[in-house]
C-alpha cells in the first residue's frame, strides 16, 4: 500500500491535491492512504517551506505547486 501525505494548512489548494491524489489511485490502480499534515512544525521538518506539498512513500515530489493526477498516478507507479 502506499502512504500519501498532503502537506499544508487545509486551504483550498490542498484540497485540490488531495482530489487529484484520489483521482489518481483510481487512475493507476493502486492501494493507497492519503494522509494530511497540518502541523506547521511538521511541515517544516519534512523540507516542505511552500504549501501545499506532497510526499509519497517518504519521497517529497511536489511543494508549492499543485501538481495533476496524470503526474501523482506516474509516481504511484514508479
Amino acid at each position: 500500500m502506499k502512504i500519501i501525505e498532503v502537506l499544508g494548512p487545509g486551504c483550498a489548494n490542498c484540497q485540490r491535491v488531495e482530489a487529484n491524489a484520489r483521482e489518481a489511485i483510481a487512475m493507476a490502480g493502486v492501494t493507497a492512504e492519503i494522509r494530511h499534515v497540518t502541523d506547521p512544525r511538521e511541515i517544516v521538518a519534512h523540507g516542505i517551506l511552500s504549501t501545499p506539498g506532497l510526499i509519497i512513500d517518504g519521497t517529497i515530489r511536489s511543494y508549492g505547486r499543485i501538481p495533476s493526477a496524470g503526474d501523482i498516478a506516474t509516481w504511484l507507479v514508479e
